[in-house]
Order: C-alpha cells, then sequence, then structure tokens
C-alpha cells in the first residue's frame, strides 16, 4: 500500500519594503497624544496644514479660535500678548481674513455709535445654525472673472479711515466715467486706499495717484487697474520726526527805573543790578 505524503505549501516571502501598508516606525513623526477632556479647542486640518497661510497666520489662527466670546483680537491687544509686532500680525490677520477665517463687520450698537466686530470662522464657507448674526453679505463676482490683484492693507484699519477711503473711490467717476466702481469693488480697494493714507499721503494725492495717464481707451476692468496702482505706486511710510523744540521767548526791551538801561522783561521796572535783592546781596558781602 503506497502512501502519498503532501507538504504544506510554503508561502511566498513578500518583500516587506514594498508592502503598501508598511510604515517606518523608526523614522518620522511619532505622536504620543493623550485624550483631553476639559480645557481644549477642535481645530480643523484645512487650518492647521492649509497649504497657503504663513506658519504665523496658522497659529495665530488657532489662538483665536481658542479663545472665548468676547475677547480682544485687535492688532495692539495681539501684539501686546505676543512678540512679534503690529506689522506681522497685521500682515497675518489678513491672511486670515483673505481666506475666509477671520470676519470683520460695522454694527450700529445702542446710542448710534458704530463699532467693528471680528468673526472667527472655524470653517470657513460653512453656513450652519449657529452662524453669528448679523451674517455680512457675501461678496460675488461674475462667472469666469478673475479675482481682483490684492492691495496693502493699512496697519490699523481704523473705521473713520476706511470710510474716508470709500468716499474717496466712491467720487473717483467724477474725475474720470470709466472709474464707475461696484459695492464689491469699492469694498476690495479701500483699504488699499486706507494705506496710503496712513502714510501721510493727502486725499487729492491719491485721487491724482488714480486718475492721471489713464489709458485713452475704454477700460475693460478699472478696479483691477486701479489695484495694480495702489499696489506698484504704494510710497514709503513717513520718517520719524522728533518733535520740533519749544520756541525761544524773547521779551521785550524796557527801560530800568533806576539806571536807564535797556533791557529784556515781560513788564517795567528796574534791571538785575538795580533790584533791592542785589543791593542787599552786595551790602552783606
Amino acid at each position: 500500500m503506497h502512501r502519498t505524503l503532501t507538504c504544506p505549501r510554503t508561502p511566498t516571502p513578500r518583500n516587506r519594503k514594498k508592502h503598501p501598508n508598511r510604515r517606518h516606525p523608526h523614522t518620522g513623526l511619532v505622536h504620543d497624544n493623550a485624550r483631553h477632556t476639559t480645557r481644549f479647542t477642535v481645530i480643523g486640518n484645512h487650518l492647521a496644514q492649509h497649504p497657503e497661510l504663513s506658519l504665523l497666520a496658522i497659529g495665530l489662527g488657532t489662538h483665536i479660535q481658542s479663545l472665548p466670546a468676547g475677547a480682544r483680537v485687535d492688532i495692539k491687544s495681539l501684539a501686546a500678548r505676543f512678540p512679534e509686532g503690529t506689522t506681522r500680525i497685521a500682515a497675518a490677520l489678513r491672511e486670515l481674513e483673505a481666506h475666509g477665517y477671520l470676519r470683520r463687520v460695522r454694527e450700529r450698537v445702542p446710542g448710534g455709535r458704530i463699532v467693528t466686530r471680528t468673526i472667527s470662522c472655524n470653517q470657513p464657507g460653512h453656513s450652519g445654525t449657529d452662524a453669528p448674526r448679523p451674517a455680512p453679505r457675501k461678496r460675488t463676482r461674475p462667472p469666469g472673472s478673475k479675482p481682483l490683484p490684492a492691495v496693502p492693507h493699512p496697519a490699523y484699519p481704523a473705521p473713520a479711515l476706511l470710510q474716508q477711503a470709500t468716499d474717496l473711490l466712491t467720487n473717483l467717476r467724477r474725475d474720470d466715467p470709466r472709474l464707475l466702481l461696484s459695492t464689491c469693488d469699492t469694498a476690495h480697494l479701500a483699504p488699499g486706499v486706507a494705506a496710503w493714507l496712513e502714510r501721510d499721503v493727502s486725499p487729492t494725492a491719491v485721487r491724482h495717484a488714480l486718475t492721471t495717464d489713464l489709458p485713452p481707451e475704454a477700460l475693460r476692468r478699472p478696479a483691477a487697474l486701479l489695484a495694480h496702482r495702489l499696489t506698484a505706486q504704494l510710497p514709503p511710510p513717513p520718517p520719524f520726526r522728533a518733535p520740533a523744540p519749544p520756541p525761544v521767548v524773547r521779551h521785550p526791551f524796557q527801560t530800568c527805573d533806576g539806571c536807564d538801561r535797556a533791557f529784556r522783561a515781560p513788564a517795567p521796572g528796574r534791571c538785575h543790578d538795580c533790584r533791592p535783592e542785589r543791593a542787599e546781596l552786595l551790602e552783606a558781602a
């Protein structure tokens, strides 16, 4: 009787280096995580790993999302909290605003005063029921049109400064009817004009820079041309000027009642040599 013996099939060895699920535990990042139960903030990877935001903007956006409602997030308050300074913090806030993580809206409070509120969006584009009210009107542009070029922003965007810039842009059509701007284009260009005004450039000089030497033909997109000029021709900040010394007060000439000599004094009387206290001092000596 013959018995057939069969051997179990030996599995073909795989090249572990080419395995798609193979990880390298000895290289790269290793997480040592613990579950948070108190004092934590949920941050989306769309912010933490944003491909266009700077590291400062990502960190500042994370900090702002962790703050309670009502916290102050203006440039001066943030500069007092962090060492980066007002210029870098202002630039990071502009980045967050350009990508939808911050919105600034103007509201009228009881008493008639207008204030600017900053709204932090933890997921740009999301319009859930918990969205703050009032929500700003969404800016739209015609389908297929390119976004306007970026413009400079002022370091301290005060509401009065932005309103002055908006009024200047609205009145450009009086200089040239082709410079009739839409509400959306005016809102985009206003920070650029405010940056000029903040650098001690007069409104007349800003208007002259925007309206002179325009092409003779029809302007296909005047807002884009103005955005380019606001950026390319932005003047440097004004130099620091030390305060002027106080003026030297020169009293008028008076005639001494004792020796008829002329001397300077605010009122008639005796000169220094003829004053009684001077005579007593000489006698004592």
